[in-house]
């Protein structure tokens, strides 16, 4: 028996089904859409006022002419650049900047990953010890400065040792005397221009303070590296005669690179551009400027000596500091992201 063929209109219908359903698919994607960009809108116009505007005010000012209350934007090329490099006081500042973040950098990885081992081991009351050693993030800088600054407070000859220095007395060490942010010394005093160089002691108890408040949270970021990774792959290189020094060395290590380098552009960025912790601890900078930091000298250059020019100038070469830093790990990030 001959089945009967569907009518040319039932065919055109049938055919035209798929298209319509695509076309309403693709309205309705059109109006999450336009519903996606309703909502981030608002976000994105803050930042473009708030962040990219004000980094182009702060660099307009920085080329203009403006030294007092009345702003004065007559263009003076980079006049204001070329004075800052030439200041001494800046110059300390870059000098103190440098220590200060290759320090930090290396004590919060260090101090961080060794923590994060230790309770890696599944050590008895490891919930305490995490919230411990986590506990100094829920500080602000002010609030460790302060604490710190009573702590390495060094004393005078009327009320002798005290803090950190009166600890050390009590333990059996009644000759040792540190100025903590009060030594200017510069070791080992390298003449550079109008500056020493390398290691500006007093910068030594703004290291400690900073570290402690951030190897927490490098732990952290260790802490959950490590438990990501499969005991599988030790218990095999344990079969293979693998030590644990050498499993740390050469398997657990390379995986936590990207740990690493994540913590040191975090850590980084935060140390080019410290502030609140050296103004609670130091709000003068420390004698002969040794605990001085570009953020400090930016604020007293425009709130307190109304030099509007030099400080957005001293604001853009902060600014670039923390490019260079940021820049190379975002290349890094998307070529990563595209060969994935």
């Amino acid at each position: 028996m001959k089945v009967a063929e569907p009518s040319s209109e039932a065919q055109v219908k049938q055919a035209a089904a798929p298209l319509a359903r695509d076309a309403r698919r693709k309205k309705r994607l059109t109006r999450d859409q336009w519903i996606s960009i309703a909502l981030v809108s608002p976000s994105l116009l803050a930042i473009a006022i708030f962040v990219y505007g004000f980094i182009g005010w702060s660099l307009l000012a920085s080329v203009s002419r403006w030294d007092g209350i009345v702003p004065d934007f007559t263009f003076v090329g980079l006049r204001n650049y070329l004075r800052l490099f030439g200041d001494a006081r800046f110059q300390i500042d870059l000098r103190n900047t440098v220590f200060f973040t290759v320090a930090f950098l290396v004590s919060c990885l260090v101090i961080g990953l060794f923590l994060a081992i230790v309770l890696d081991q599944r050590i008895k009351g490891e919930n305490i010890f995490r919230s411990v050693f986590l506990f100094p993030m829920a500080l602000s800088f002010i609030v460790t400065g302060v604490v710190w600054r009573w702590l390495l407070n060094p004393g005078n000859e009327a009320s002798g040792a005290v803090g950190i220095n009166l600890l050390i007395h009590k333990l059996g060490m009644p000759w040792f005397r540190f100025g903590w942010f009060t030594d200017p010394t510069i070791w080992p005093g390298i003449p550079f221009g109008d500056i020493e160089l390398f290691i500006p002691l007093g910068m030594i108890a703004i290291v400690l303070a900073a570290f402690w408040q951030m190897s927490g949270y490098t732990m952290a970021l260790y802490l959950a590296a490590l438990r990501g990774i499969p005991e599988e792959l030790r218990e095999a290189a344990r079969v293979d005669g693998a030590t644990e020094v050498q499993i740390y060395r050469f398997i657990i290590l390379p995986i936590l690179q990207p740990i690493t380098l994540s913590a040191v552009i975090i850590l980084g960025h935060i140390s080019l551009k410290i502030f609140d912790l050296v103004y609670a601890m130091t709000p003068g900078g420390g004698p002969a400027f040794v605990t001085d930091v570009p953020g400090l000298y930016m604020f007293k250059t425009v709130f307190q000596g109304n030099h509007y020019a030099l400080g957005a100038a001293i604001s853009i070469i902060m600014l670039l500091l923390v490019a260079v830093l940021i820049v190379p790990y975002l290349i890094y990030s998307f070529r990563t992201e595209v060969q994935a």
